[in-house]
């Protein structure tokens, strides 16, 4: 699901760490975030979409592995985005 423009904007408004941020490991995971859950909606409704389910499987992997980086390189941030996006319980 490709993201509208303002909305993708006022994502990277929202999380950016400086004023010419668009590509901090906290603006990408935002962006695959939001596109992650408009997918999920998408297979509410049609459950046999098996190949939009790979790219979901895709989005997921790469939203794990920015985590995984972001946590080793600044855990302070890792947390604070976790806490944001209401990823972890």
């Amino acid at each position: 699901m490709v993201l509208p423009k303002d909305r993708k904007t006022e994502l990277i408004g929202s999380y950016r760490t400086h004023d010419a941020d668009t590509g901090s490991p906290e603006v990408q995971v935002a962006i695959l975030s939001e596109r992650i859950s408009g997918l999920t909606e998408h297979f509410k409704i049609h459950a046999k979409d098996h190949h939009s389910r790979r790219g979901l499987l895709k989005l997921v992997g790469r939203r794990r592995r920015l985590l995984n980086y972001l946590k080793g390189k600044d855990s302070d941030r890792y947390t604070d985005l976790i806490k944001r996006l209401g990823l972890r319980k």
